[in-house]
């Protein structure tokens, strides 16, 4: 798409700058370019734009956005400022702006942002969900990766995971990538970032999945601060549709700012000798000090044979808590995609593993509850 740039900015000296990387960036071309919103709002119709770039930065964005959707109801609104600002980048996008990107910005910047905004516009309706375990070797990655790329299909949105379980995250091996950046990086750059320099450091799966990869060594772990981690999730919340958080396993700084962020709390465990159900309800307890812990937090048990309606009643009965999936002892399955680079609800589509993480996806995107002993 070519864009007819209507650019509109204060500062003299930001303007030039800003008038320049516009007409030196491909499929971009500078209509007009004001210092003063009423010269904008008063003049610029006649240059016919189709998208307008609004410095909004020190001023009452509100009020500036709603002059100008009501002056040009039909062209896409990007608002810009300083640096990033969550809550006033959310509101502004509720009240029409198409996205909300920093200055100054390169030509590269500035086409990313569009292209993004062209994908999904900074989201507002994001849904974040993260995955925790009382104890490790939960089966928990192995849910979080299927069930990104059953979203996905099942979706067509965009997906992204954030693999923070800093010291033994394995989201990179499970897919097989080579990240050039991970979380460490994000977190120390987050002061300079915005959501759409963000996405440079996920890796894609796919035109629709993306990770941001696990520290590369587990020593570098501490380097992860939780407010710039909390922080990196807002960003991701504008990128992405869903966003994914693998945790580490007990209750740290990083597993409960993830749950805080978060929409949906699971709770996964693996069903392997006597004690997970006692273990999970451990964490319930602890996690009822979250608000409306009842409408957040869920279940999931693992390796659960049989995986039927029986066993799922059982475990809820042990449990004396509602159990919202049961994943049957699929290893074998799972080893084989991942030995060949897919996914297991690729490798059998037809696999009851395959139906349970379908499943849980249905219930992710809305729609009415499934019995898990339904085909």
């Amino acid at each position: 798409m070519k864009y007819r740039v209507l650019l509109v900015e204060g500062n003299r000296l930001m303007m030039e700058q800003l008038a320049n990387v516009i007409n030196q960036t491909p499929d971009f071309e500078l209509a007009a370019k004001y210092q003063s919103d009423s010269d904008a709002l008063g003049q610029g119709g006649v240059f016919k734009p189709n998208l307008i770039l609004l410095d909004v930065e020190n001023r009452n964005a509100p009020e500036i956005l709603a002059d100008f959707r009501r002056v040009y109801p039909d062209t896409s609104i990007v608002c810009m400022g300083d640096h990033w600002q969550a809550e006033v980048a959310s509101h502004l996008v509720r009240e029409g702006a198409r996205g909300y990107i920093i200055k100054p910005f390169t030509g590269e910047y500035l086409v990313k942002a569009m292209q993004q905004f062209a994908k999904t516009g900074m989201e507002v309706t994001n849904r974040t969900v993260s995955f925790f375990s009382p104890k490790g070797k939960s089966g928990k990655t192995t849910v979080i990766a299927n069930l990104a790329m059953c979203l996905a299909n099942k979706t067509g949105e965009q997906i992204g995971i954030i693999d923070a379980d800093l010291q033994f995250g394995d989201m990179a091996v499970f897919f097989n990538l080579k990240p050039k950046s991970t979380i460490v990086e994000a977190v120390r750059d987050v002061d300079f970032l915005s959501p759409i320099s963000l996405s440079g450091y996920f890796t894609e799966v796919n035109d629709r999945v993306k990770v941001l990869c696990g520290t590369a060594n587990p020593s570098l772990s501490d380097r992860v601060e939780i407010e710039s981690f909390i922080r990196v999730i807002h960003m991701a919340q504008s990128l992405f549709r869903y966003v994914l958080i693998d945790v580490p396993p007990g209750f740290n700084p990083t597993s409960i700012a993830a749950a805080e962020q978060s929409d949906t709390v699971y709770l996964v465990s693996m069903i392997n000798g006597g004690f997970e159900v006692q273990h999970m309800r451990r964490a319930l307890e602890i996690f009822e000090g979250l608000d409306r812990h009842e409408e957040i937090v869920r279940t999931i048990f693992t390796r659960v044979t049989p995986c039927d309606i029986a066993s799922q009643k059982r475990l809820e009965q042990e449990l004396g808590y509602p159990v919202d999936c049961i994943v049957p002892n699929e290893y074998q399955i799972v080893s084989n995609a991942a030995d060949n680079g897919r996914m297991a609800l690729d490798i059998e589509p037809d696999s009851q593993l395959t139906r349970s993480i379908n499943k849980l996806a249905a219930q992710l995107t809305g729609h009415k509850q499934i019995r898990w002993d339904q085909p």
